[in-house]
């Protein structure tokens, strides 16, 4: 048996070192480490190396997403441009069109060519503009566009209304010269009548009650008539003056018709002064049918031709004077008597007190005086004319007798006008004719019958009211 030598020993062990240690190198170059330090230096570098690829791959999405939008939103721009520019010239079409028209009247050959030749041009470029869109051809500087194109714009509606303007200046210039027109017709027509008037007062077919060569025995219904008008005239301004006073006070105007007369249906505002109009006229023909609006002559039942005299004498006398004057000479006359019981009545102490802020004027009134104020002259003046009327009435034989129309009272054109026409233009209903006829709401003006002769009273008419047959 050999003995084991040293020196195989020695290299033997020295090729298990070097062979080790070639392990454990590789194992170094390759990531494979111990498990018991758990650092795995292979996959981090991996994963260092994915995530630099994601970061790549991400932004090149982006810039594509970018140069996307970028497009997407020259696109949208060059066609707002084309919208802009297509709206544009559709403007300047119509005010080539407007001016086109404006040239041909007056016509004018010059500008009907150059309005022609605006729209020719404007629709060429309009052809061009739907070739452009076809093509997918974009304007490459759609800011510029889109200013130019509201320039544009805003200028054919300039010229638009320029050309608009003209034309109502020309209208109002054809309305003018068809005022004057009609002007000077209203007056050739004004002077046919007044040369027609005197014709016919020359041949006594018409009669004026302010005629100072009337006698009685003339006297006719046509004069009563015609006075009557006279007579309602100072009324109604006597009635305005009284509103525009209650105005003035504050007064509530809907409250107080509504007090002369409830529940009553108006077809407009301002038809509420006819129903101051109704109370004036109730209190200044109160007594009409007695002379002298008084009992004091009423116990004769017949009147003598003296007696009709003697009132056509005071309608003479009073007519051609003045009122004020007259009361002055006569202060403790019939008619000086009349115009303060007539005022009292009239204006209520609560009323004058609102107007004026004290009672003054109604002690100067009792004590038989008339201040100088627009309301105390404008009575005067209704009070005179309706004495004149009652004179004139109880100057017939018979003497006119006064009515007035019940409210609810079916209308009737032989005894009754209307005030207001719109009662006969009301909406249709159900078709119930009798119902769907207005009925009186209140008497106006009040009516007169001079023998067979009946003068129509002026009636407010309203559906509200209960109908009832004339007796």
């Amino acid at each position: 048996m050999e003995s084991v030598k040293p020196m195989d020993v020695a290299s033997g062990k020295g090729k298990l070192r070097r062979t080790f240690a070639k392990v454990i190198n590789i194992k170094k170059l390759t990531g494979v480490v111990p498990e018991d330090n758990k650092v795995e230096r292979v996959k981090k570098s991996q994963e260092n190396v994915t995530f630099d690829k994601d970061i790549v791959k991400n932004a090149a999405n982006l810039s594509e997403s970018f140069d996307k939008l970028e497009e997407e939103y020259e696109k949208r721009l060059a066609l707002e441009a084309l919208l802009a520019k297509l709206f544009a010239t559709i403007s300047s079409i119509k005010s080539g069109y407007a001016q086109l028209q404006y040239a041909q009247s007056p016509y004018d050959p010059n500008g009907i060519q150059k309005s022609d030749n605006l729209v020719v041009a404007e629709l060429k470029t309009l052809s061009e503009l739907k070739q452009s869109f076809l093509k997918n051809q974009l304007d490459p500087n759609p800011d510029r566009t889109l200013v130019l194109a509201e320039i544009q714009e805003l200028k054919s509606l300039l010229k638009t209304y320029e050309i608009m303007g003209k034309k109502l200046e020309c209208q109002l210039k054809l309305k003018d010269s068809e005022i004057i027109f009609l002007k000077e017709k209203f007056e050739e027509s004004m002077s046919q009548n007044k040369l027609m008037g005197k014709r016919l007062n020359q041949s006594g077919q018409l009669c004026n009650p302010l005629d100072h060569n009337l006698h009685l025995s003339a006297l006719n219904p046509t004069h009563f008539v015609t006075y009557l008008h006279h007579t309602v005239k100072p009324i109604r301004g006597f009635v305005k003056l009284m509103v525009d006073q209650m105005k003035l006070a504050a007064w509530d105007i809907d409250m107080a018709a509504d007090a002369i007369q409830p529940e009553v249906f108006y077809y407009k505002q301002d038809h509420k002064c006819f129903a101051f109009e109704h109370y004036v006229c109730n209190v200044m023909f109160e007594a009409f049918h007695l002379p002298y609006f008084s009992n004091e002559s009423s116990s004769k039942k017949k009147k003598s031709k003296e007696d009709k005299a003697m009132f056509f004498e005071r309608f003479t006398e009073l007519r051609s004077m003045k009122p004020k004057e007259y009361l002055a000479s006569r202060p403790k006359s019939r008619f000086a008597r009349f115009c303060r019981g007539k005022y009292l009545q009239l204006i209520h102490p609560k009323m004058e007190e609102a107007f004026f802020g004290h009672l003054h004027l109604r002690n100067q009134v009792t004590a038989g005086e008339f201040p100088e104020t627009s309301l105390c002259t404008a009575f005067l003046e209704m009070a005179k004319r309706v004495w004149l009327l009652h004179c004139l009435a109880f100057s017939f034989d018979p003497e006119a007798s006064i009515f007035q129309v019940p409210k609810g009272c079916r209308f009737s054109e032989v005894y009754m006008k209307s005030v207001a026409e719109e009662a006969f233009f009301s909406p249709e209903d159900d078709g119930n004719s009798s119902e769907s006829e207005p009925g009186v709401a209140f008497t106006v003006v009040p009516g007169f019958r001079i023998g067979k002769t009946s003068i129509q009273c002026e009636v407010y008419l309203s559906r509200s009211c209960q109908r009832h047959p004339i007796r």
